[in-house]
């Protein structure tokens, strides 16, 4: 997942890393920083708690925020996220659910991914 990940957002964040080192309290999946040391992407693959996610938004100031899931029931999620953190936290456009289809790991098996169809996701605003 973070392979895709990487792919996805790579070309907008050229200098993004993947398991990059922090000393904060958690460590990103994925991540791209400015000149400054300033925190531009962050990305968090697979489970991950309302609380490291609640930590994170509050504790940075990372510009854009993205969950990656596989298959994942995505409504009563962005609900419960909704409730749990409030919206100063996040902002429309900075923390995103990319949802790949149950399938990926069978659609990308055999092949170097250059490229990521928007038939193998969906994107939710949180």
């Amino acid at each position: 997942m973070k392979a895709l990940g990487y792919a996805m957002f790579v070309d907008e964040y050229p200098n993004l890393q993947v398991e990059a080192k922090l000393r904060l309290r958690y460590a990103p999946d994925l991540l791209a920083l400015d000149e400054n040391m300033e925190i531009l992407f962050w990305g968090e693959c697979g489970q991950n708690s309302i609380r490291k996610t609640h930590w994170i938004l509050k504790h940075t100031r990372v510009q854009k925020f993205v969950l990656f899931k596989i298959g994942f029931r995505v409504e009563s999620f962005l609900k419960q996220i909704r409730d749990e953190i409030t919206e100063k936290y996040r902002p429309h456009g900075r923390f995103l659910i990319i949802n790949f289809v149950d399938d990926i790991v069978e659609l990308t098996s055999e092949k170097r991914i250059d490229d990521i169809p928007k038939s193998w996701f969906s994107v939710y605003f949180v």
